[in-house]
């Protein structure tokens, strides 16, 4: 963790400064951001533009309440059908709870652009903090978290930039461990199956960890198989179906999330497919599912709970090292073998 002496407090932004960025007057600003008002559509361009550039978001309860602040913490995450946020919002309501805040849930759906609208929503209500998953915004959101002026936590994930505090592992290094484990039980040919990288950050930087775990042995990925949408079984029969019809040699497949791997389990065994001996599987995240599963899937446990109450606690003023602000916290996770990795 870092002990380093705690940053200056950020100041809010105001009316003045957008004003002054824009240069026009506050009385303009204002008519322009609460879309009152007979203002020229260059003018109102002008402000936009310099609102955006500089984070600037509206205060919607100004003059209603004299501390400016709501108990209220923004929780902005990617997805609520995906199983591992249900566990995160889990930590962060039990750690809420007997402190006067509340959690908010905003979901993005991995879109960058939407991420960016329901952060200028929540924020305009002046919550007392954000979390938010992930490292990785568009300029405006990375603006408005940078200038907000409260506790801003981003979670799940540590490789890169924090706007602030930051909770979470490295995605990376969970990739390297499991491809060092993997190629330690004798597996080589290898095949990684995923979603779409694009807007899912975290699932490739952990195929990059993997792949740099292979190059130590002097191996590379023998296939690949993505797709786009949310995790579902179905999808995990499809493409281990589609990979296997495709490479009939590999020795091993590594999901990028437990729900695609369960999948390729089932497949697996309905095809009567010799696993961990003719072919091993690892998926990601250790979800409550494996454990109605005729056979353990190997897997790695990601710190759900742990990353959301630890955030929360950082919200609330009672993390651990007493730091207000810059705070870096970085869980290990651990590999589950389970039953679908070939014992040394």
């Amino acid at each position: 963790m870092n002990k380093s002496s705690p940053p200056e407090p950020r100041r809010t932004l105001t009316l003045r400064d957008v004003s002054e960025a824009s240069g026009v007057s506050e009385m303009t600003v204002s008519r322009v951001l609460r879309n009152r008002g007979d203002v020229s559509e260059s003018t109102r361009e002008r402000v936009l533009a310099a609102a955006k550039k500089l984070g600037y978001v509206p205060n919607k309860i100004a003059g209603a309440l004299a501390s400016q602040r709501v108990n209220l913490v923004a929780v902005i995450i990617p997805s609520l059908s995906n199983l591992v946020f249900p566990e995160v919002l889990t930590g962060i309501s039990q750690e809420l709870e007997e402190t006067g805040l509340q959690p908010v849930v905003g979901v993005t759906n991995y879109s960058p652009e939407r991420e960016e609208t329901v952060l200028y929503e929540m924020l305009s209500w002046r919550p007392s903090g954000v979390i938010i998953a992930g490292l990785e915004h568009t300029a405006a959101a990375r603006a408005m978290l940078e200038n907000a002026g409260i506790p801003i936590v981003e979670i799940m994930d540590v490789d890169g930039d924090a706007v602030d505090s930051v909770v979470g592992i490295s995605h990376r290094r969970a990739g390297l461990e499991m491809a060092r484990a993997i190629l330690k039980a004798g597996y080589r040919r290898i095949a990684f199956l995923g979603t779409k990288m694009p807007d899912d950050h975290r699932a490739r930087k952990r195929m990059e960890g993997f792949e740099a775990g292979l190059a130590e042995a002097g191996l590379a990925l023998e296939d690949r198989e993505f797709y786009s949408g949310g995790s579902a079984l179905l999808k995990g029969r499809e493409m281990t179906e589609a990979i296997l019809a495709r490479s009939p040699d590999l020795d091993f497949l590594y999901y990028s999330n437990d729900m695609i791997g369960a999948g390729g389990l089932l497949y697996c065994l309905e095809k009567g497919i010799d696993v961990p001996g003719r072919l091993g599987l690892a998926g990601f995240n250790n979800v409550d599912l494996l454990d109605g599963l005729p056979v353990r899937l190997a897997t790695m446990d990601a710190c759900r709970h742990e990353i959301g109450a630890r955030a929360a606690a950082i919200i609330a003023g009672r993390s651990e090292t007493g730091l207000i602000g810059g705070e870096r916290v970085e869980l290990t996770p651990t590999i589950q073998p389970g039953d679908t990795i070939r014992r040394g």
